[in-house]
């Protein structure tokens, strides 16, 4: 029987990384952001709801969501940002689900299930283990403005809008502190891997 493990962390903690490197070793990776864009395509019924919601503000000219409008409206209102993760959520959950039988089925010792806002979605009912990869917050801001040059006040707002990784960090069962080098993250998830009897299947 496959193990899930639930990756989730904070914007800019470094999550991405993690998530990359296990799939790289050859672990399979559902990722809700992946998932998230491609229900967003025009003529998706997601797409079409969020559209019908947010109006013609965040369309492109090729009709694809601006992203980064979408995100202007949202972190200056809670209450929007509340309503867009409600329109996409059943969505965005069948089809996790949806591949994590297509990989239960395919024999998988270790399903990783990459999802940001796991903790605030309730998604831990469905995964057997958590684990968080945490930065320390003057980090996580630093890494964020220069990530997506934002002013120091946009950073503050979207960090914000999560549960705080400090409040993740001590719900999580593993946590990845990603506050060092990259090499120091890798090697805390090899320990984790090798602990736990997890050989890549590369």
């Amino acid at each position: 029987m496959s193990h899930v493990l639930g990756l989730t962390g904070g914007i800019a903690s470094g999550k991405s990384t993690v998530s990359q490197y296990l799939k790289k070793i050859g672990f399979p990776v559902i990722d809700a952001d992946v998932i998230a864009r491609t229900i967003m395509e025009p003529d998706e019924p997601t797409y079409a709801k969020v559209v019908d919601f947010f109006g013609g503000e965040i369309i492109n000219k090729d009709r694809s969501i601006n992203r980064k409008r979408l995100g202007e409206v949202v972190f200056d209102d809670k209450e929007k940002l509340r309503h867009l993760n409600a329109l996409m959520h059943e969505d965005i959950f069948n089809e996790i689900m949806k591949k994590r039988l297509e990989m239960s089925e395919r024999k998988y010792p270790l399903i990783v299930i990459d999802i940001p806002l796991l903790y605030e979605t309730g998604y831990e009912k469905y995964v057997d283990e958590v684990m968080v990869v945490y930065t320390d917050y003057a980090t996580q801001l630093s890494r964020l403005r220069n990530r997506d040059q934002l002013t120091e006040a946009e950073a503050v707002k979207r960090i914000e809008a999560q549960e705080s990784l400090e409040t993740k960090k001590n719900k999580a069962d593993v946590v990845i502190d990603n506050n060092g080098t990259i090499h120091q993250t890798i090697h805390q998830i090899d320990e984790w891997l090798t602990k736990n009897g997890y050989s890549s299947p590369l």
